[in-house]
């Protein structure tokens, strides 16, 4: 399912960030406190009355060495070019701002549907003083407070009616995967070299994510069918706000939305970045498979039979989360390796789908509780009494327990590590929800 997208754009200190937040707590979701993921989140998912959709906050765009004008045009226009429906935010303490009029302008001009948010307005003279924002020719003002969430649901009534109908991508059975990572690590290059390597291209048509190329190819060993998603740039103007770190980390989360398995693309020559790491914590907390992927190996000056183990040490440190990633060296330029990305996106394809009957999954569990018993918490001790499959991709478990609140994160872990070694879910996320029994 391709969701429509909501973008908030407004001048800085307006309160985006917040709002932002504010929108996707109202998920009824499970959200995972992994150690080592990024929560400096510009893109996620909200829903409101079982509608579901994207949210981006353009507040976490910033283009260096630009005027504040230039800024808040970049961030508009981001929003515009993304966007299914725009929010923009004011501040009620304020008032009307010339930079709010830039804004408003840019908007009116784009034709997408606009919502007008008023925040701070906390009390309620200030709730009573934004019609003077009917002066923007966006229409009715409506007054919120992300701080104390009052007027949240009237907005989100309202953005949710401006959505558009959710679409469904055509059915096929392809396995869908995509090449993520900093620019000029090699994305562009692994996808050619690919192809050129399986000379069996069936077609180009036009993905689902704006100016995105879906290429499919067909593995001439088995006939399996494989889409690669490669996010082309912003259409117009784009090459400054394209350069911008945040912004390129924004595209490739839709990259990973639409993707069964994602690459992890490193530079093999400048190791990781912070980006690597926002990206790559993205792709692991939505649940898709994970390749770790080291590009430009063969221009590696100083190497000897330690250096590749050496850096497979390094990432294991840096992405303490991806453990369960394969790691492989590659050469988009020299053709080195890159039967493994192909034959390593089918494997994990099939272990994000596979199910483990109950029964033996409780063997696992007794087996593991007698390995190491389940803690005591202020004298209280974790009771383990059944493990069950609810889900695959990724492979989701639900245990029941005494009491939920003493599955500590450690334990979690333990039981994971078990699973992993009984079962081959070489690739993919594990996830586990503690219960309590009925």
């Amino acid at each position: 399912m391709v969701l429509p997208v909501v973008a908030l754009v407004g001048r800085p200190n307006v309160g985006k960030s917040t709002i932002f937040n504010r929108i996707i707590s109202q998920r009824l979701s499970i959200v995972e406190d992994t150690p080592g993921v990024t929560r400096d989140r510009i893109y996620a998912h909200g829903e409101w009355v079982g509608k579901e959709f994207s949210i981006i906050d353009t507040g976490g765009i910033t283009l260096d060495d630009q005027t504040l004008n230039k800024e808040i045009t970049g961030q508009a226009e981001i929003a515009i070019e993304e966007a299914d429906v725009v929010v923009m935010i004011v501040d009620a303490r304020v008032g009307v701002t010339p930079e709010d009029e830039i804004v408003a302008k840019i908007l009116y001009k784009s034709h997408k549907p606009i919502v007008l948010a008023v925040n701070k307005a906390d009390n309620l003279d200030q709730r009573q003083d934004i019609y003077d924002f009917y002066t923007l020719g966006l229409g009715e003002p409506f007054a919120v407070s992300g701080v104390h969430g009052t007027g949240m649901g009237d907005l989100l009534d309202e953005i949710v009616k401006k959505l558009p109908a959710q679409s469904e991508e055509k059915a096929d059975d392809s396995i869908k995967f995509s090449f993520i990572g900093r620019p000029n690590v090699g994305k562009s290059s692994l996808v050619n070299a690919i192809l050129g390597e399986k000379r069996v291209i069936v077609s180009q048509m036009e993905g689902t994510t704006r100016d995105a190329i879906d290429t499919s190819f067909v593995n001439e060993v088995d006939g399996q069918s494989f889409t690669m998603i490669d996010t082309a740039g912003i259409r117009k103007r784009g090459k400054v706000y394209e350069n911008t770190e945040k912004y390129s980390v924004l595209r490739a989360m839709r990259s990973i939305d639409r993707s069964d398995v994602v690459v992890m693309v490193l530079d093999g020559e400048q190791g990781i970045r912070e980006q690597d790491k926002r990206v790559a914590g993205y792709a692991h907390e939505a649940g898709r498979g994970v390749i770790i992927a080291v590009n430009k190996w063969d221009a590696v000056i100083h190497k000897d039979q330690k250096t590749m183990q050496e850096f497979t040490d390094y990432i294991r440190k840096e992405f303490r989360y991806l453990n369960y990633a394969p790691i492989i060296f590659v050469s988009a330029l020299k053709h080195q390796r890159l039967e493994q990305i192909v034959e390593l996106v089918m494997t994990i394809n099939e272990n994000q789908k596979r199910r483990i009957q109950s029964s033996l999954l409780n063997e696992l569990l007794l087996k593991a509780t007698a390995i190491a018993p389940a803690p005591t918490v202020k004298n209280k001790r974790l009771r383990l009494y059944y493990l069950t499959q609810v889900a695959t991709t990724p492979p989701t478990f639900v245990v029941f327990v005494n009491d939920p609140d003493l599955f500590h994160f450690s334990y979690e872990r333990f039981i994971i590590n078990q699973l992993r070694t009984t079962f081959d879910f070489t690739g993919t996320p594990i996830k586990i929800i503690a219960r309590k029994r009925k």
